[in-house]
């Protein structure tokens, strides 16, 4: 390529680059246009990341402010006892962990999101839509979830049918989630403190008022946990895994915090420390959280069911009812409970449609090469949640989220594995993350056949088609093979399938020489934009540079790189 045929110069300033991208003579595509706000598709720029690692880690930790955390709990300890709801809050946290570190370290350093991780850890181009869909999947579940809790709410305060408070706590964040990132990061930095004390003041008030509540949470049984005189009978492990396999729904959540997570700054020497704090605190930490909310789910829940009963104990808007209606006057308690709801669903439910339209975006342009908008898609996820919410999905939440921790699992095990093994240890498949059509296959056999194995038997396990025995173990199995088949199917494929190409036509490497992805601009010469070197290809039918955008949008390939002879 051309030096002189490529405009190739150094990061412009914001105000400059600004101007450029708004400017009506800039003959950008629409579609290029639209992903500058969010870098929908693409690799996320270092002109665009201004944000501290700390304002990144607040943003991200904002994004699981939901209440379902308290149902799962709820659900769990209710059903197998509080023993064995600690037992299997505490599996899962630490399965999500491991799992989260690498791909949160991943979305961090190279600076994309999960489903660009996931097409070059051993899933190709095309490969990794299905695990998109999966995860867009995770999205409108967890914002039908999400709704009805806050449905819940403004029944209780307001008296609003379900039915209608289902609308409205979908069609309230739609203005919120036409913005990207720089929208989000301020709606989730002003309302965290906020959050924070109305869920935690009133669990510190009652553990001190009345210790005995604790007495009572640690020695519940639960429904399936009685020994025959009414007391507890211990640990069981069918409990503890079922348990766990409901928990491990949330093991996707990792997704929604790498979509905050990819736009932290450059890792420096000057801000390792504050870096890999934001990167562990923001990525896998947020089920430290999660798994403390369980566990507070499990607390409320014993604490409100000889008032409200079993059904409704595992409602938050119930739980804290009771909750603030122990420490405050009664003309204060509904209004701060549903304002309570009204936040944390407001804060979950706008990374829910943000992330999941990012997710039906990604997918809906690689099959058919369109780019129909980002908010076509915000209104679909919408439209799917809706539906779950009206046909009261609430009350069959744990089977619903049991049988999805499925899929999840063995997606993210997948992936993780492919990174922890396949890229450090075995060393077969690249170090480097790659995005890029042209420079993928199609489809790696190495995720993808671990991922179908894994979640298909995961599943017959689940529905007993091995066996009532192995039932509850279905959430082991989709682990298990996810991490024994990612590595062994790298070693019988010799790890060829991971790069179609094994350079993209540009002499630039990707990284500078503190290993961060490279920020020299070049511009496309379909869309006339200017994008980052690891967001740029040389193209195949010009002397020029195509972004990766126009690339995934082009129905003939022509400007598509041929494969390495």
């Amino acid at each position: 390529m051309s030096s002189t045929e490529r405009r190739l110069r150094e990061p412009a300033g914001r105000e400059e680059r600004a101007e450029r991208e708004e400017s009506p003579q800039a003959g950008a595509d629409a579609a290029a246009r639209e992903t500058l706000e969010d870098y929908t598709l693409r690799f996320a720029p270092r002109s665009y990341r201004r944000w501290t690692p700390m304002v990144v880690a607040t943003t991200a930790m904002g994004g699981i402010a939901y209440l379902a955390d308290f149902s799962i709990g709820a659900g769990i300890g209710l059903t197998h006892g509080t023993g064995n709801a600690l037992a299997a809050i505490l599996l899962a946290a630490v399965v999500i962990f491991v799992t989260g570190f690498p791909l949160a370290y991943y979305g961090a350093r190279y600076n994309i999101d999960l489903d660009l991780i996931t097409r070059g850890s051993g899933f190709g181009y095309y490969g990794s839509v299905l695990t998109s869909v999966i995860f867009a999947s995770f999205t409108f579940i967890f914002f039908a979830l999400e709704g009805s809790i806050m449905a819940q709410g403004l029944k209780l305060g307001l008296g609003l049918p379900l039915w209608l408070g289902y609308l409205v706590s979908t069609f309230m964040v739609i203005p919120l989630v036409v913005y990207g990132m720089k929208a989000l990061s301020k709606l989730q930095v002003w309302t965290t403190p906020i959050w924070l004390l109305l869920m935690v003041g009133p669990l510190v008030y009652l553990v001190v008022t009345d210790p005995g509540t604790v007495d009572h949470w640690l020695s519940y049984a639960g429904t399936d946990g009685q020994d025959g005189h009414g007391g507890q009978s211990g640990l069981n492990t069918a409990s503890v895994l079922l348990g766990s396999g409901v928990c491990l729904s949330l093991i996707a959540q990792i997704g929604e915090q790498i979509d905050y997570l990819r736009f932290m700054p450059p890792r420096t020497d000057g801000n390792r420390r504050a870096w890999w704090t934001a990167v562990v605190v923001a990525g896998p930490g947020w089920v430290v959280l999660g798994a403390l909310k369980q566990a507070i789910g499990v607390f409320l829940a014993v604490y409100v069911i000889a008032s409200v009963g079993p059904a409704a104990a595992a409602e938050p808007i119930q739980q804290f009812k009771a909750a603030f209606d122990a420490m405050m006057p009664s003309w204060l308690v509904v209004p701060l409970a549903v304002a309570l709801v009204v936040i944390s669903q407001i804060k979950i439910n706008v990374t829910n449609a943000y992330s999941g339209s990012l997710a039906w975006t990604n997918s809906f342009t690689r099959l058919t090469g369109r780019y129909p908008g980002r908010m076509v898609f915000v209104l679909l996820n919408l439209a799917f949640a809706l539906t779950l919410m009206e046909a009261d999905m609430f009350s069959f939440l744990n089977r619903v989220l049991s049988f999805y921790s499925n899929c999840a699992i063995a997606w993210v095990v997948t992936v993780a594995t492919d990174i922890m093994v396949n890229k450090y240890v075995l060393k077969l498949s690249p170090h480097a993350p790659e995005f890029r059509r042209g420079m993928l296959y199609a489809v790696n056999p190495v995720g993808t056949v671990a991922f179908v194995a894994a979640s298909g038997l995961s599943i017959a396990t689940y529905f007993h088609a091995l066996g009532d025995t192995l039932q509850p173990y279905s959430p082991v199995v989709a682990a298990l093979i996810a991490f024994v088949l990612t590595p062994l199917m790298a070693v019988l494929t010799k790890g060829r399938y991971y790069l179609r190409r094994t350079t993209d036509g540009i002499d630039e490497p990707l990284l500078d020489a503190d290993g961060n992805p490279s920020a020299t601009l070049y511009e496309c010469h379909v869309c006339r934009q200017e994008f980052e070197r690891p967001d740029v290809a040389a193209c195949r039918t010009h002397d020029a540079v195509v972004c990766s955008l126009c690339l995934s949008t082009d129905r003939i390939g022509d400007h598509v790189l041929p494969a390495s002879v």
